[in-house]
């Protein structure tokens, strides 16, 4: 018996690993949170798992509960997370409990949203002379941060930015981030990416917040803010540069005639 904690992707189940897709469909037991996985990613299981838990109603006693006797009657157990399960997927405290019952479990990786809203903006996060690092974090809540973490420390390096969980505090993520970035830096707001109702705002750290209200954003949003979201001010990479040899790839230089 294993649990397999599966990265569900973003929302649509085309995004879905194929490795994803072939060990949920061979699970009897399905657990998934119904608020942050759309219904769709396991209508393929439907008509074969033994059981279909939703767990956004479950604490993790309860989720622990169903795998414990899932394990007792050597069943395998897929365990579906948003996204990638790495990336703000509560796994740790999961696999905690796991290991403590001795119960095996393999991580399988998904697309993140940081992923697909790069790729629903058609940006890239990383350009030659802008930007050659992503900072993904989240604002601070209710999860204390440590002060080099915070996002004015975060903004001190001008890194391309993705802000997981932060859309409620918006207004105050732009106060933090001006000093930094300027008022004038792009952001993106990208609201339930890959969902059927999927929907996103640019604007500036000047402007965002007016249009992220307008839009009645509220939940399930990913913040990027970067240079890299607005400008072709940016150099050819060198990998694909023909005067730039490297392991795979020779110069070939003109024969003399």
């Amino acid at each position: 018996m294993k649990v397999y904690f599966i990265g569900a992707g973003p929302g649509d189940p085309d995004l879905m690993t194929v490795k994803a897709v072939k060990t949920m469909e061979r699970c009897p037991i399905v657990l998934y949170a119904g608020s942050l996985i759309p219904p769709q990613v396991i209508d393929s299981v439907r008509g074969s798992a033994e059981a279909i838990y939703d767990t956004a109603e479950m604490n993790l006693d309860e989720t622990t509960a169903v795998i414990e006797k899932a394990a007792q009657e050597g069943k395998d157990v897929a365990r579906l997370q948003s996204g990638d399960p790495a990336l703000y997927g509560a796994i740790g405290e999961q696999i905690r409990r796991l290991e403590a019952l001795d119960i095996d479990y393999e991580v399988i990786p998904g697309v993140s949203a940081v992923a697909a809203s790069a790729a629903l903006l058609r940006k890239e996060l990383t350009l030659s002379g802008v930007s050659q690092t992503v900072i993904m974090t989240r604002y601070e809540g209710k999860t204390p941060f440590p002060e080099r973490e915070r996002l004015p420390a975060l903004a001190q390096s001008g890194a391309t930015l993705a802000i997981h969980l932060g859309i409620t505090r918006i207004h105050k993520i732009v106060e933090e981030l001006i000093p930094h970035y300027g008022e004038d830096c792009p952001v993106a707001v990208c609201y339930r990416t890959s969902w059927p109702d999927q929907d996103y705002v640019v604007g500036t750290l000047a402007d965002i917040v007016a249009k992220v209200r307008e839009k009645k954003f509220t939940r399930t949003s990913l913040i990027l803010v970067g240079k890299v979201l607005d400008t072709e001010d940016f150099a050819d990479s060198y990998l694909y540069d023909k005067g730039q040899a490297h392991i795979f790839r020779k110069i070939h230089k003109p024969k003399n005639t």
